[in-house]
């Protein structure tokens, strides 16, 4: 069996190559020495969208002569990516495009040329060394929405995260933290400039990042902690910038019937690894959609890869923030999220199957199509119909996507503002729509609060997904009774009305009682979600 590692590269190519998986065509340990002397790309958060789209776009670049170093990547969670899944297989990482025909793309990446887990003495000292270095040209991120939020429900800054920020510049846990701590370090070593990139699915995401970094900085100029000139350094265009982006590609957990067909072809190097009974499991491949699309602002004050060479748009900050209005408001992230509430109420366990279920269709289709198209804008490179049209009928039914309602539902909490508050806005701005005529977010609204009661619509219990402030909204919800519609009383009033969870307040602009009309609907019984869903599809 074939294993993944420097010695197999180099001494048995063509016997990868006989079971239909390409190798790197370039010196890979001298990018590797050379990216670690004089590095350009750092990324935060090494898990498989990165494994399956940054490190790809990079080697690209590379076997086009197009860049000569590769990306280091830092896993500021303690997940097992870094010790388990990167250093045993020499940071190589083998890419699966699952195409809707059945047959696999197989690629060897080796672009990344070091892998640094923060939770050490030393590698603290590392990733000072590198932001230090002023070739350093770039800091890319996934982290997902919460690794930003510096708050709780209540909207003040959480007492641990206090606490850290107290405690000073260093070894830090919060990623938000560790990353001011390490930008101070590039400012008291020469005040080089840098572009912090936030890759995550989530609207006007620089702004996110340039908010936390700041909020961290301007708290330890207050406590005397840094220099006054720290914050300006930071709030400094010509020396950092915080890019808006919108990332699109659709890369869930290793599936295990990739792994059985990669052993099968004799690839021994696809183990599932279960890192802790309660996470997903991690493993030396990845496996992905083929669609793609990350569309960048271009603000880089120390300049970038030209990765526009590798398929990335670069436009201008108004066409950006169109792209991903588009995407994360409307035409993809909305009707992923709506699948993954009503899918795991209704026992789905995979996306594509609930594709095939005629109710969930028509749902997403009323959603993306009826109710957000009308207030999508055209951002000119990306037609917004057809793009739709390649998520609901290619993307999302495609049966070799291993993807489940379960993942998608992961820190919803995090999601419902961008996700559904934002067009819930622009009804209640624009003076040719009424906010009331929506139905299908609105319902979604009251279905996540009715996930959130851990029952399926069977009537038995179910897990809910890991969420940040699931012990918060737990506590009002906990209140309301399965089967008693009664119940709800003022319980949802502190969910519907938090302007932080749904970025508007639903009462205030005349959905909260139709929203809360809904959940009593969902609760009534067993087999009251379908019963609602399917009533108002047919309404």
């Amino acid at each position: 069996m074939l294993r993944l590692g420097i010695e197999e590269l180099k001494t048995k190519k063509e016997k990868f190559a006989e079971i239909g998986i390409k190798t790197p065509a370039y010196d890979f340990e001298k990018v590797w020495e050379d990216t670690r002397k004089e590095p350009v790309w750092l990324h935060i958060g090494g898990g498989n969208l990165f494994r399956a789209f940054h490190s790809v776009l990079q080697q690209r670049l590379i076997e086009q002569n197009e860049a000569d170093k590769g990306i280091i990547t830092v896993s500021t969670i303690n997940d097992g990516m870094i010790e388990k899944v990167y250093h045993p297989y020499d940071n190589l990482c083998l890419d699966v495009v699952m195409k809707a025909d059945g047959t696999l793309d197989m690629e060897v990446i080796a672009s990344i040329a070091e892998s640094i887990a923060a939770n050490c003495p030393a590698s603290w000292q590392r990733l000072k060394e590198i932001f230090a270095q002023p070739s350093l040209q770039l800091v890319t991120l996934t982290i997902t929405e919460k690794g930003y939020d510096l708050k709780g429900m209540d909207g003040e800054i959480r007492e641990s995260v206090r606490e850290e920020i107290r405690q000073g510049l260093e070894h830090p846990k919060h990623t938000m933290v560790l990353l001011a701590a390490l930008l101070h370090e590039r400012y008291q070593k020469g005040k080089a400039p840098l572009a912090l990139v936030s890759t995550d699915n989530f609207s006007h995401n620089g702004d996110l990042l340039k908010n936390a970094v700041l909020t961290v900085a301007s708290m330890w100029e207050e406590m005397g902690i840094v220099e006054k000139g720290f914050v300006d350094y930071l709030n400094d265009p010509s020396k950092i910038t915080f890019p808006w982006s919108m990332i699109d590609k659709i890369t869930p957990h290793p599936s295990v019937t990739v792994k059985e067909k990669l052993e099968k072809l004799g690839y021994g190097s696809a183990e599932l690894i279960q890192v802790n009974k309660n996470s997903a499991p991690i493993a030396p491949f990845v496996n992905t959609e083929e669609c793609e699309y990350l569309v960048i602002e271009d603000s880089f004050p120390n300049g970038r890869p030209p990765l526009e060479k590798a398929g990335v748009y670069f436009a201008d900050r108004e066409v950006v923030d169109l792209v991903e209005r588009m995407k994360v408001c409307t035409c993809l992230n909305p009707l992923h999220t709506a699948l993954a509430i009503f899918g795991c109420l209704l026992d789905y366990h995979s996306i594509a199957d609930e594709m095939q279920d005629q109710d969930l269709k028509a749902l997403i289709e009323k959603i993306g199509y009826d109710e957000g198209m009308k207030v999508v804008a055209d951002p000119g490179i990306i037609n917004p119909v057809k793009f739709m049209e390649e998520v609901i009928e290619v993307r999302f039914p495609n049966p070799n996507i291993p993807d489940t309602p379960q993942r998608i539902a992961t820190d919803t909490s995090q999601k419902m503002a961008i996700r559904f508050g934002e067009t819930i806005k622009l009804y209640v701005q624009r003076e040719d729509l009424d906010v009331k005529d929506l139905t299908f977010i609105p319902l979604t609204i009251a279905a996540w609060c009715r996930y959130l009661m851990g029952t399926s619509d069977r009537g038995e219990k179910m897990v809910i997904s890991p969420d940040p402030l699931l012990m918060e909204i737990e506590q009002h919800i906990g209140q309301t009774q399965f089967g008693n519609p009664d119940s709800v009383g003022d319980h949802l009033r502190p969910i519907l009305s938090n302007e932080k969870i749904l970025g508007v307040n639903l009462y205030e602009i005349g959905l909260g009682d139709k929203t809360e009309a809904f959940f009593r609907l969902l609760i009534k019984g067993p087999g009251a979600v379908r019963n609602t869903l399917h009533n108002q599809l047919c309404s």
